[in-house]
């Protein structure tokens, strides 16, 4: 496979990263996640878009526009070969002697990248997965998506040794997401999920799910509920660029509504079926 780091595609074999690589001393970066349907890169803006406010936000400057990411990103689906599958892309602050504070002088950033083959999850999006709920003991600032993942990384953990798909994190006696996805329930036919904030990480695919509900005259409200409201939703599911539109059947071992998938988690997963090309919407 053919990687990209700092301006050049190269063999995976033939890639060196450095020790004193601040993303490996500090997870001192940024990163994104993009989906490849029928080869060509899904919402590629948003991601791109949002993996610049991150790094303005932990004041790092990517040495790269937008357009050139992006062309990056189609560079690697091109020379990978890739039909289904995503982009991986980070940008760490650069190389450095292990001070916490920036380098001074400033150094240049190191951007990788590279290419993966993966189908569309269509067991867990058709059969609905299990959760367990998982205390959120990540940092205030999950807004931006940082390389600084070991909250997550422990909840995930938490949840696969439960035998479960995902961890429903909860902060404070109130759902915030999951480890890596954007939680939903609903109920009496509204949807409910947790308002942008710094408390979450505010997912494309939540966007388009979000968006397909106003187009599909769905109600929303972008409101905190707690885990015992959560346990009594109708329906429940969560969302990623891989998941995409994944039901939650069982929180805690409990069954959410019927604990099969609901209709309007359906209907939701229709229409955003109806967002990708047709030759992969029925893999």
């Amino acid at each position: 496979m053919i990687h990209f780091i700092d301006g050049q595609f190269l063999a995976k074999d033939s890639l060196t990263i450095s020790i004193d690589d601040r993303g490996y001393y500090f997870g001192d970066g940024v990163y994104e996640v993009v989906k490849v349907y029928d080869g060509e890169l899904y919402t590629a803006e948003e991601h791109f878009e949002r993996l610049s406010q991150s790094a303005t936000k932990v004041k790092m400057t990517i040495p790269y526009s937008e357009q050139q990411l992006i062309d990056i990103a189609k560079e690697l689906v091109k020379v990978n070969g890739i039909v289904t599958g995503h982009i991986y892309m980070q940008v760490t602050r650069g190389v450095s002697s292990r001070v916490h504070q920036f380098p001074n002088p400033e150094v240049a950033p190191v951007v990788t990248a590279y290419a993966v083959h993966n189908q569309r999850p269509m067991k867990t999006i058709e059969n609905g997965v299990g959760t367990i709920f998982v205390d959120d003991i990540r940092w205030l600032r999950c807004d931006i998506k940082s390389l600084n993942l070991l909250g997550s990384v422990l909840a995930k953990q938490e949840a696969f040794e439960a035998n479960c798909a995902e961890a429903i994190l909860v902060r404070d006696g109130i759902v915030t997401e999951g480890s890596s996805t954007n939680m939903f329930g609903i109920k009496d036919g509204i949807v409910y999920t947790h308002p942008a904030s710094n408390l979450i990480l505010n997912g494309i695919t939540r966007r388009v799910v979000l968006r397909l509900c106003e187009e599909n005259g769905i109600p929303v409200e972008e409101k905190a509920f707690a885990p015992e409201e959560a346990l009594a939703m109708d329906e429940f599911f969560m969302t990623s660029t891989t998941a995409e539109v994944t039901p939650v059947i069982t929180i805690d071992g409990k069954a959410i509504g019927s604990g099969v998938p609901g209709p309007l988690t359906k209907k939701l997963q229709e229409a955003f079926a109806r967002q990708i090309p047709v030759s992969v919407a029925g893999e």
